[in-house]
């Protein structure tokens, strides 16, 4: 079985994630409010981004297809935890999309693109996810 990353747990609420095909690196903290530093990403931080990032590049693959420029989009994430148990219980992506004059149609194809992310359709049911593109022309 070949893995995709390994994560080591460093102490102090914090964790190194290397991917192993890139060797990138990145570190997690526990959130100020679950007893950390906040000083990274947490966990349930890079889930949410993780949705942002994954919308956008479903968009950039499906532009690229249709020969749509969306260079220069760009997400905001907004995540709301719920207790008992602690989880997420809402992420807000409102992504702003660059200057041009994009027609109805590809506006369409864009968030229908951005509703198949995998990561969206990977999380629980019980998460509710709202999205607001902006569109500057």
């Amino acid at each position: 079985m070949t893995f995709t990353s390994t994560v080591e747990y460093k102490g102090a609420l914090r964790t190194e994630a290397i991917h192993i095909r890139s060797n990138t690196v990145f570190v997690t903290d526990a959130p100020v409010d679950n007893n950390g530093k906040g000083e990274s990403f947490s966990p349930t931080d890079m889930v949410a981004t993780a949705l942002a990032s994954c919308m956008l590049t479903i968009m950039g693959i499906k532009a690229r297809d249709k020969e749509i420029d969306i260079t220069g989009a760009k997400a905001e994430i907004k995540k709301i935890m719920a207790s008992d148990p602690r989880r997420i219980s809402k992420v807000f992506v409102k992504i702003h999309m660059p200057d041009h004059p994009y027609t109805e149609k590809e506006k369409k194809i864009l968030k229908k693109a951005a509703a198949a992310c995998p990561v969206s359709k990977s999380l629980s049911a019980d998460l509710e996810q709202e999205f607001e593109f902006i569109w500057k022309i």
